[in-house]
């Protein structure tokens, strides 16, 4: 990526009116003061509710309170990172919030990882605490060893009325998420706590307030789980906690009517589920915000007569840029575009197009820059990967550091961003970021790959799935003996469903994988994932 130095009139223009409106004030504050002052002025509202119960504003502040003061006696201080091994549960909200208290930033994880993977995380954010359900206690002890396990279960917290000393500043570290690398190695994007205020703060793609009612769907370790949880607390609203592991449509239906849910993200292939399968299950929603891949207009055209023109918002964002950093309120569908646009920039987020060091005027395809409070301070551990990523450069006057998301994108006449597609092999798949060249990496490793090949196909609910090539070292092979070593490292989301076995790599006159031969030729050959089991 080139540093933008030069601009037209015309595109200065453009890029003056996509941005305009988008800088607001919002609170110098920490998650952790925010929380406790809507827990001071709405101590009796109902904050989460929970597959057990519900718990009050005053009853989710003294749990974490208490949860707080026991993970400062086991060690945790400010600064520290502590990671959080807990699924969706009311236990899992209140950890999050003790971290919030204590200074911490917390590392989300799923228990099923791999253990290398979990090793991988705890050693590049140096947690040398855990947190997890009091069950997992002993087993989490023996995956990671040298590390302080603290148990977390909600019956042996009590309501504790006096929060830690710390006092929270907006700067501080909230939270790590981690994104797939293609060396191998994940990396590590910290969010600072004003990342998450100017993320739910006086909202432009939702109305987010006391009244708000959101459903916690994603897992923790999905960056859509910070608008869904904090949106919520934040604002005086309130959590509502899915209670199963995995999303059935019926029971989806049930949740959403019987707590009066409101505002819903969906990713992009469960919206085109519902669509498909059960649109009334959204019925009693009012904001309907989906995204994290590119939209089918014919599901989305289903999705405006079933639900109307006000209640479908196509959110974008990656997580470098704290979830959301365009919305674009789905009204109708313009027959000149052949994609839905991810439209304009959230509250105190700037968006600009640029190519070879240029600003694009509309109409021209460039790279997708960001700018605003939203950003990481940049991957953990990776200073050169920040220097190509993280940039400093003045626009039309005004200096602005710039995370260069990869993605090429376009200014419509209209005003809108169109998503153009990537600059790498990096793809979404069920709303995760998945670097492709990871997946090949391990892949490689195993004995019995010569070579591999790893991309992405439509499936039937209108989004991707991954599917990989590999030349075996012998004809015998089995391709679930691979997937097998890929479950070893990898979580289930990077694991690609069908393994195809080839004689060679087809190529292309520039010496390059022939993708669509490929596809082509092995499409009715895929062997589904446990199909030799």
């Amino acid at each position: 990526m080139t540093t933008p130095h030069r601009a037209t009139a015309a595109a200065l223009a453009a890029h003056r009116a996509l941005n305009q409106g988008t800088t607001t004030p919002y609170p110098e504050l920490s998650v952790k003061e925010l929380f406790e002052a809507q827990a001071a002025r709405r101590p009796t509202a109902t904050a989460l509710v929970h597959p057990e119960g519900r718990l009050s504003y005053r009853a989710l502040d003294g749990l974490a309170n208490d949860l707080a003061a026991r993970m400062e006696d086991a060690g945790v201080r400010p600064g520290d990172t502590v990671a959080v091994l807990i699924a969706r549960s009311a236990e899992l909200i209140v950890t999050l919030l003790a971290a919030a208290k204590c200074g911490a930033a917390y590392l989300p994880a799923d228990v099923s990882w791999p253990d290398g993977r979990l090793g991988t995380l705890l050693e590049c954010t140096g947690s040398s605490h855990v947190l997890t359900r009091a069950a997992d206690t002993g087993a989490v002890g023996i995956r990671l060893p040298g590390r302080t396990v603290v148990p977390v279960e909600l019956g042996s917290l009590t309501e504790r009325r006096e929060p830690p000393s710390y006092q929270g500043s907006p700067d501080d570290i909230a939270y790590i998420n981690f994104t797939s690398g293609s060396t191998g190695v994940p990396k590590g994007v910290p969010i600072r706590n004003r990342g998450i205020v100017r993320l739910v703060h006086n909202a432009r793609y939702a109305r987010l307030d006391g009244d708000t009612v959101l459903l916690q769907l994603a897992p923790a370790s999905f960056d859509a789980a910070t608008f869904e949880i904090w949106g919520a607390l934040l604002n005086g609203g309130t959590c509502v906690l899915y209670p199963d592991s995995f999303v059935r449509l019926g029971r989806l239906r049930r949740v959403l009517t019987e707590h009066r849910v409101n505002v819903l993200f969906l990713t992009t292939a469960l919206f085109n589920t519902v669509v498909d399968e059960a649109p009334e299950t959204l019925d009693s929603v009012t904001t309907l915000l989906t995204g994290g891949e590119a939209h089918s207009l014919s599901h989305m055209a289903t999705a405006l007569r079933a639900y109307g023109a006000d209640r479908i918002v196509s959110v974008y964002g990656p997580t470098e840029c704290t979830t959301f950093a365009t919305y674009h309120p789905v009204r109708t569908l313009h027959p000149d575009e052949s994609s839905l646009p991810i439209g304009r920039p959230v509250q105190n987020t700037r968006a600009y197009v640029v190519h070879d060091g240029r600003l694009c005027e509309p109409g021209e395809t460039g790279e997708l820059l960001l700018a605003g409070p939203g950003l990481s301070p940049g991957y953990l551990g990776l200073p050169e990967t920040n220097t190509r990523q993280f940039v400093e450069a003045d626009i039309g006057g005004v200096r602005e550091r710039l995370y260069c998301t990869g993605d090429r994108a376009r200014l419509s006449e209209q005003g809108h961003l169109m998503f153009q597609g990537r600059l790498d092999d990096q793809v979404k798949v069920n709303g995760f970021r998945i670097e492709l060249g990871e997946i090949a990496y391990h892949l490689d490793t195993h004995p019995a790959v010569r070579q591999s090949f790893v991309t992405t196909r439509p499936n039937t609910q209108g989004g991707q799935e991954i599917i990989a090539f590999a030349v075996p070292d012998t004809v015998d092979r089995d391709p679930e003996e691979i997937r097998a070593h890929l479950r070893g490292i990898l979580p289930a989301y990077m694991v690609p469903p069908v393994i195809r076995f080839c004689a060679e790599l087809p190529l292309t006159a520039t010496g390059k994988v022939d993708r669509r031969t490929l596809l082509a030729a092995h499409q009715p050959l895929t062997i589904p994932a446990g199909a030799s089991s």
